[in-house]
């Protein structure tokens, strides 16, 4: 390399690799909890802003592990603390969303109701239900997860 000719800092370089890549190849994380209670009910909620009874949870901020996102939502959406790591299902690709959208699921079966969901601006509904009397109107995703998780329905790779 000639004295004439810049140098580019190593650190310059990788910082504007990353930033290439976080633009070009980037995706958006979610969490969702099957929240299990002992007399085999999970718990749904009903946004009110998109139809259908959904497994509790949203996205990962940035600079926030997934476990911290799923203990944030679960207490924001359900009241729910969790009592123990809850176990990772699986992980799918949400294409109704976006081309770069990922959710992780996990599995609680040891947890706290901290209080009774009262419906807010978010959430206009939510309980825990029999595995045997979903809402009319849960959606296909969280019943397939259910299917998954429960009786031993193949896993899909999306959402």
């Amino acid at each position: 390399m000639s004295d004439s000719q810049p140098r580019r800092s190593p650190r310059l370089i990788s910082r504007a690799l990353h930033t290439y890549w976080r633009f070009s190849r980037g995706l958006t994380l979610g969490v969702r909890g099957v929240v299990l209670d002992q007399q085999d009910r999970v718990f749904l909620i009903r946004h009110t802003y998109v139809a259908g009874w959904h497994l509790p949870g949203g996205g990962v901020e940035t600079g926030e592990a997934a476990l911290d996102a799923l203990d944030r939502e679960l207490r924001e959406e359900a009241c729910i603390a969790l009592d123990e790591t809850p176990h990772l299902f699986g992980i799918f690709f949400n294409n109704r969303i976006s081309q770069r959208d990922h959710v992780l699921v996990y599995v609680i079966r040891r947890f706290t109701v901290l209080e009774v969901k009262q419906p807010d601006r978010e959430i206009a509904e939510a309980g825990f239900f029999p595995l045997d009397r979903l809402p009319e109107e849960t959606t296909a995703a969280t019943r397939n997860r259910l299917a998954e998780i429960l009786e031993g329905q193949s896993l899909s790779a999306n959402w």
